[in-house]
């Protein structure tokens, strides 16, 4: 991008003024502190004589552990850093005072490190004060480290010729130890590390590298607050438009989608309009991490009156995969069991309910079910009954009407008869649901999500799709058939997933609103920040499970395109879908660490689908961040697969927008095509305010500049329930009774319904043609295929108006009425929306933009 380059020939220039006076090498002291339950990472410091320290910084983090869970590890205790034959420099370090692991990494420059590595080379103890050294004869790196075993001291050694393969763990005298650490006083601490002898271009890159890791952090934290000292003088702004519809280029249809995880309650409690809380009796302590001890099998029940009491069971349950259920004695009529919702359940006057439950007796008496919506104030404002209840488990169903609106009902199951009654899978579903589909979507929400008119919907996550540890990966066919045989688990993001709201069900709302689905699925490793399996990917499913679990990828192809004859095609045909569903993506992998174990996992699944499925595009994954180990190991993993898509993650301050707008300009159109599949704007406090929304306006005019290569685009996270947040910003808040979206839906909304296939380039000159001022006014044009409509997006984020005249002459203009959709207001704002009307317009447009707006005019042309 044209600012790095001009800021490395500054540099260039500054290293050419002082080369006459470098040293051919000097030394780094490499170190890391005990700060931040050390997670500091590992710092430098540099010397031309080894007596006088300058350290980089102080403590700048040029390197940071990627090992374990967020909170509890990525850690880094003593790294040592050596260089090998070769002049490849390498670090190695302790974990945690716990596991018999340590980790590797290595680079080029000491800036730019490849992938990390976890061996685990003792299966007692863990590993401390590590060292390295090279054996000339053997021509192998020898590795001794202290180990604390039971209360004693152990010295160990292991040797390597690659830092991928190591030989058997033997153990040493500590003599044999050569004690290469060193103790240097640095900003009047003493630091351990270890001293190292490099070139003078190496620590010159260093610098340099440092200096420009400074600066783009100035660009990341610029926003709004900075406007008006710098802006001061700044009344408005003239800008002189002009489009160039004979440089017009195809560029994606499917650029503005939604990605859908089951974070924030977003599925249970959400989008998934079930009203019963823990439903099956599935809830377990362990959902929370055994962090809340109400959070179990009963949580959301109670006995409603004084004659009842009921308990949980596990013995000949309804299935298997749902083991649990409650048994409700009964020593008079006019108890029963009563569940509280989520937080409530919304009751609207006349509208229908649908009620359901497994039920058998489990003694002589039998009766019916009366089952009562009551408010508030115990007042009954809904009621039915089911059919007699016998001793074998049956689904008995009702139809309760509202009489009353309330918006804390309880529900309550009260059997007519005394005695002990065996219930499971307790359901009340609105018969309104989004185009009425039983098992189906809360409407208004689901309808609020389609009105963004997405062209793929991408599910069900996110970490949610790799999960906690292996056996917390979510598994799509345990997802798919009769609600009692589907698999509910616990929720990555700590509750619980019902599973209610599954694959059958998310492709359903993908036909249902006219998008296409985008499956992830998780690829052989967990996520990264898992707690279990032995920390992160280390957990991988053994590569003698992987055909298994291939062929796991490949029947969720088959299920959603096979034939109905088929052996997942009927199990979809059965669900209430002859027809395929028409998959033509599956997302393999979620922002993992693109280590050795991730590599070959990937690469099998890859493969298997490629050969099997031709006619799908997998799409990759090339880490969280838009730079850094991930992101380069990700894209040269995509480079030599050529995997045909790949999703990159970024959530970043509002400055990295503004100054990142060439951030695809640069990209290589004969590689992989982008599906930047998670990205938000955060200011401190994470607001979803007119600021961060207009950064994200302005960044996807680049967006659809650079359609030709990005594909698909989705904002994350997309839904949240107040109260009940683990991530914000989000899109779209609500609660019970009320859908909120938010300013930064709203421009996802007028995206969305103002998106184009074809790219027409334009020209913005400018009265103030200062890189602040520049960078805060963006235009995209397009033209939408099937109307032959022109839309103009004008996004303005200055604290002036921006008067702009467009030659519009070469655009065949039809009428002279355009749509204008204005969202505007201060940086602040967060309950903006936009405001339409009718514009006037010809082949020479004037129109003023607002300070702080976003503006689309939509043209109709002569076809």
């Amino acid at each position: 991008m044209n600012k790095y380059i001009l800021l490395s020939i500054v540099f260039i220039f500054k290293g050419l003024v002082a080369f006459c006076n470098e040293p051919d090498s000097a030394y780094v002291f490499a170190y890391s502190t005990n700060k931040n339950n050390n997670t500091a990472g590992l710092h430098y410091a540099l010397s031309v004589d080894k007596e006088n320290w300058h350290t980089i910084g102080p403590e700048w983090r040029f390197l940071a552990s990627d090992f374990g869970t967020w909170g509890a590890q990525k850690k880094m205790i003593q790294p040592f850093l050596f260089e090998d034959e070769t002049g490849l420099k390498h670090c190695i370090w302790t974990l945690n005072n716990e596991v018999g692991q340590f980790a590797h990494a290595a680079s080029d420059d000491l800036f730019n490190w490849k992938r990390q590595s976890y061996p685990e080379v003792t299966e007692e103890g863990n590993v401390l004060d590590l060292e390295v050294s090279y054996d000339m004869a053997s021509k192998q790196y020898l590795i001794t480290w202290l180990s604390e075993q039971q209360g004693q001291k152990k010295w160990f050694k292991t040797t390597t010729v690659d830092f991928k393969n190591y030989d058997e763990t033997q153990e040493i005298t500590k003599n044999e130890r050569l004690g290469l650490r060193s103790t240097i006083v640095l900003d009047a601490e003493e630091q351990s590390g270890v001293v190292v002898k490099v070139s003078w271009k190496l620590i010159d890159g260093i610098i340099k590298w440092h200096e420009w890791s400074l600066f783009h952090n100035k660009e990341r934290a610029d926003n709004t607050s900075l406007d008006a000292e710098r802006f001061k003088d700044l009344q408005s702004v003239k800008a002189s438009i002009s489009v160039q519809p004979e440089n017009s280029k195809k560029i994606s249809d499917k650029l503005v989608g939604i990605f859908f995880e089951d974070i924030n309650y977003a599925a249970d409690g959400g989008l998934y309009a079930e009203l019963v809380q823990n439903r099956g009796f599935e809830y377990a302590l362990s959902d929370r991490k055994n962090r809340d001890s109400t959070w179990n099998s009963t949580k959301s029940w109670s006995i409603e009156g004084s004659d009842a009491t009921f308990s949980i069971d596990t013995t000949e349950s309804v299935h298997v995969n749902n083991k649990h259920f409650a048994v409700l004695k009964v020593e008079k009529t006019g108890s029963g069991l009563a569940n509280e919702g989520f937080d409530g359940i919304p009751v609207k006057i006349g509208e229908k309910y649908n009620f359901s439950v497994f039920a058998k007796s489990q003694g002589d008496n039998n009766g019916r079910l009366l089952v009562q919506l009551i408010d508030e104030n115990k007042k009954v404002i809904a009621q039915s009954k089911t059919e007699t209840i016998n001793g074998k488990w049956k689904k008995y169903e009702a139809v309760l009407e509202a009489t009353a609106t309330s918006e804390n009902a309880k529900i309550i199951v009260l059997p007519q008869f005394t005695g002990t009654l065996a219930l499971d899978m307790v359901s009340l579903f609105p018969q309104n649901t989004f185009k009425g589909r039983k098992n189906g979507l809360r409407a208004d929400l689901a309808q609020t999500i389609a009105d963004i008119h997405p062209k793929f919907v991408r599910f069900p996550g996110g970490c949610v799709a790799h999960g906690d540890g292996l056996a917390n990966m979510y598994r799509w066919s345990r997802t798919v058939g009769p609600l009692e045989a589907r698999v509910p688990q616990r929720n990555i993001w700590n509750y619980h997933q019902s599973a209610g709201l599954g694959y059958f069900e998310y492709f359903q709302f993908c036909e249902d609103i006219n998008a296409e689905p985008v499956p992830v699925l998780a690829a052989g490793v967990p996520c990264q920040n898992s707690a279990t399996c032995g920390h992160g990917q280390q957990g991988g499913i053994p590569l003698c499970d992987m055909d298994e679990y291939i062929q796991e990828v490949l029947d969720l192809i088959e299920w959603a395109n096979g034939d109905a004859t088929t052996k997942w095609g009927r199990v979809r045909a059965e669900a209430g879908h002859p027809e395929p569903f028409h998959l033509k993506y599956i997302g393999i992998g979620n922002e993992d660490l693109i280590t050795d174990i991730f590599e070959e996992r990937f690469t099998l699944i890859f493969n298997a689908v490629k050969e099997k499925h031709p006619e799908i595009t997998v799409i990759g994954t090339v880490g969280p961040f838009y730079m850094g180990t991930d992101y380069e190991e990700g894209w040269e993993l995509a480079s030599k697969l050529e995997i045909p898509m790949v999703d990159e993650h970024y959530y970043q301050p509002p400055g990295w927008f503004i100054h990142n707008q060439d951030f695809y300009d640069r990209y290589d159109r004969s590689k992989s095509k982008v599906y930047l599949g998670e990205y938000a704007a955060h200011l401190p406090g994470r607001p979803n305010n007119i600021e961060t929304a207009l950064s994200e306006a302005l960044y996807m005019t680049s967006l659809e500049r650079n359609g030709d290569v990005v594909e698909m685009t989705s904002y994350a996270p997309l839904l949240a329930k107040e109260g009940n947040t683990q991530w914000t910003p989000d899109l779209i808040y609500f609660n019970n009774n009320e859908v909120k979206p938010t300013v930064g839906y709203h421009v996802q909304k007028l995206f969305g319904q103002n998106a184009g296939e074809t790219y027409i380039p334009g020209t913005v000159q400018l009265s103030e043609n200062s890189e602040e001022i520049r960078k805060r006014v963006a235009m995209s044009v397009v033209q939408d295929t099937e109307s032959k409509d022109i839309i103009i997006k004008l996004v303005n984020l200055l604290p002036a108006e921006v008067k702009a005249e467009m030659d519009l002459t070469k655009l065949n203009i039809a009428d002279s009425d355009a749509v204008l959709s204005v969202l505007s207001g201060t940086p602040d704002d967060k309950t903006a929306i936009p405001q339409s009307r009718k514009l006037q317009v010809s082949d020479n447009l004037k129109y003023q933009l607002p300070a702080y707006s976003f503006s689309v005019i939509r043209l109709k042309t002569i076809n």
